[in-house]
């Protein structure tokens, strides 16, 4: 991991050339219908990622460089600024990890659906991915999306059976008070 960042990098980043000319207001439009984050943090959530050091992300360098490094992004933050959508940011994902497993785990959705669900999400994830010029290969796309599908059937499953051991448990309560 490096320490320091400059000028070279700057010149070099090549994330988010695919919405040159958007503007913030339209980028935002487009994630805040497929996604709940902003367009702000979702540039600062993939700038925090690639100019990560030793101690973090490199905030202060982030910041003066905003409108360089993203072309929808029109002034500069200051490192607090940025630390703020880095951690509003993760709150998101947070909180919408919960939501979605919530759903999962109390059998609103069907294993089917579950699967709908997910490559849903995917599709989203990979065009995200996409416009920043971020590719994973063909292997490890299919090894992530395999991984997840096991532990959501698993959920899915687990979830079955404590809904209907709570059943049991609720039936036999009713039985023992009549």
């Amino acid at each position: 991991m490096r320490e320091r960042f400059g000028q070279q990098d700057i010149s070099k980043y090549r994330k988010f050339k695919k919405v040159d000319g958007a503007t913030y207001r339209k980028v935002n439009q487009f994630l805040r219908k497929r996604t709940y984050i902003t367009a702000r943090e979702w540039a600062i959530a993939r700038l925090c990622t690639d100019f990560r050091t030793r101690s973090g992300a490199e905030m202060t360098f982030i910041g003066q460089h905003l409108p360089e490094l993203v072309p929808f992004m029109q002034e500069p933050y200051t490192p607090q600024a940025v630390n703020q959508a880095r951690n509003s940011f993760k709150k998101k994902v947070y909180k919408s990890g919960a939501t979605f497993f919530y759903g999962a785990m109390c059998g609103f959705f069907t294993t089917e659906e579950l699967d709908d669900l997910l490559f849903e999400a995917s599709e989203v994830a990979r065009f995200l991915l996409e416009v920043e010029r971020t590719s994973l290969d063909i292997d490890e796309e299919i090894d992530i999306e395999d991984r997840i599908t096991s532990v959501m059937r698993s959920v899915g499953v687990a979830a079955a059976a404590i809904l209907r051991a709570r059943e049991n448990e609720d039936e036999e309560v009713g039985e023992e008070i009549e």
